[in-house]
C-alpha cells in the first residue's frame, strides 16, 4: 500500500493536509504533535516516510483531543 492519503499501518484514512490537494498549501496535522519514533521504527522499511499515519495508528488521538491542534 502507497496511498499518501492512507495510513501505512491500517490503510485506514490519515487526514494528510499534504496528500489533499485543497489542502496541500497548509502544514499537515503529523507537524503539531509529536510522535514515538519507536511507532515509525516498528513499520517495514518500504512504508516508512511514504505517507502519514493516521492519529491512531501514530498515537496522537489523546494529543489531537486536548487540543494541540485544530482537526479539520
Amino acid at each position: 500500500m502507497n496511498e499518501p492519503d492512507l495510513c501505512p499501518a491500517c490503510g485506514a484514512r490519515n487526514d494528510c493536509a499534504l496528500a489533499d490537494p485543497r489542502t496541500a498549501d497548509q502544514a499537515c496535522w503529523c507537524y503539531s504533535v509529536s510522535i514515538d519514533p519507536a511507532i515509525i521504527e516498528a513499520l517495514a522499511p518500504q512504508l516508512r516516510d511514504r505517507a502519514c499515519l493516521c492519529p491512531r495508528c501514530a498515537g496522537v488521538e489523546a494529543q489531537l483531543r486536548a487540543g494541540t491542534l485544530p482537526r479539520s
